[in-house]
């Protein structure tokens, strides 16, 4: 038995570390990809999980299998391709601070898994099917993406979901709209930005998630709000928790990815449709997950930056 499949893209997240004079930065290479760093925070835990994916056989490929292995995450699902490279992130930062993204991806492996390639053995196993939308921005992982929810829903299996938005990663901002919102509506358990919220909806952060609660179907959202900590809504409580404060951040990557993680994780130690769970259990949950996404920030990359649980705790 599998608790997790996530569905999407693993790549190799370049990080700014500096700048030389000629106002070029130097930068490190780190295993990420959205899905993958929300699978590591659930096999850091305990989870049993596995990727549904697409490399390049290349040099990165291969380190990112060999990460995933390590990480305890099933590489079953994990096609090699030969004919299109592994997709590379650029992360920089622009003078407030802000990061900005670049991405080697014209296109990059991520982008062409078909649902033929798909190992839907996986799906039957699991519990739980995860999915973002950076395998929405571009066919055939869009049909695969499409296909992939309909099976899992079909097979009655709870489903999370991030938008993970990515602006330079979108044709067109109203294609990349009209992808998140079909998201929303697939979905019973819902990991949104407070940016994110705002792109859709114009909203604020409360509104944005009964909005969400109303129209699309969802049983349970988290909106992380950045240093302002998480707002959390289900049909029974809602709630805010503040984020993990006295730490040294020096890089967020990854940070909403391990968020999400963590609390499917604790979601999944409850035992509990996700609508049912009440104001205690969330603030739980919440906290939780904010001191394992807070923790990460204080070292490098995503995938490798998951705290250990004894870590989580001993903040807890």
């Amino acid at each position: 038995m599998i608790d997790v499949v996530a569905l999407g893209e693993l790549l190799i997240d370049f990080t700014n570390v500096s700048t030389d004079c000629d106002g070029y930065p130097t930068m490190a290479a780190h295993p990420g990809g959205a899905p993958a760093n929300f699978l590591a925070a659930l096999s850091k835990f305990g989870a049993k999980t596995a990727l549904l994916g697409k490399v390049g056989n290349d040099t990165f490929g291969k380190l990112l299998a060999g990460t995933l292995d390590q990480a305890g995450i099933s590489t079953r699902g994990l096609v090699m391709a030969e004919d299109v490279f592994t997709t590379l992130a650029f992360v920089t930062l622009d003078e407030t601070g802000n990061r900005e993204f670049a991405f080697a991806r014209k296109p990059g492996a991520d982008t062409k898994l078909s649902f033929e390639e798909l190992d839907l053995s996986l799906i039957d196993e699991t519990g739980v099917f995860h999915f973002g939308t950076l395998s929405l921005t571009d066919e055939p992982a869009r049909d695969a993406t499409y296909k992939a929810v309909a099976y899992a829903k079909e097979k009655g299996k709870l489903i999370t979901y991030d938008p993970n938005l990515r602006k330079p990663l979108w044709a067109n901002l109203e294609d990349a709209k009209v992808q998140l919102l079909w998201g929303l509506g697939q979905a019973d358990v819902v990991k949104i930005s407070d940016e994110e919220v705002e792109f859709l909806f114009g909203l604020g952060v409360e509104e944005g998630a009964r909005h969400i609660l109303a129209h699309y179907g969802v049983q349970l959202v988290f909106v992380t709000c950045g240093a302002d900590g998480c707002f959390f809504m289900n049909g029974r409580a809602s709630g805010h928790v503040p984020s993990l404060q006295g730490i040294s951040v020096k890089d967020t990557t990854g940070a909403g990815d391990i968020f999400g993680g963590s609390a499917v994780w604790k979601l999944l130690q409850l035992g509990k449709m996700p609508g049912d769970l009440t104001e205690s259990e969330l603030r739980d949950v919440v906290s939780f997950a904010c001191t394992a996404a807070g923790l990460s920030t204080t070292r490098p990359g995503g995938i490798s930056s998951v705290p250990a649980y004894s870590e989580v705790i001993s903040y807890l």
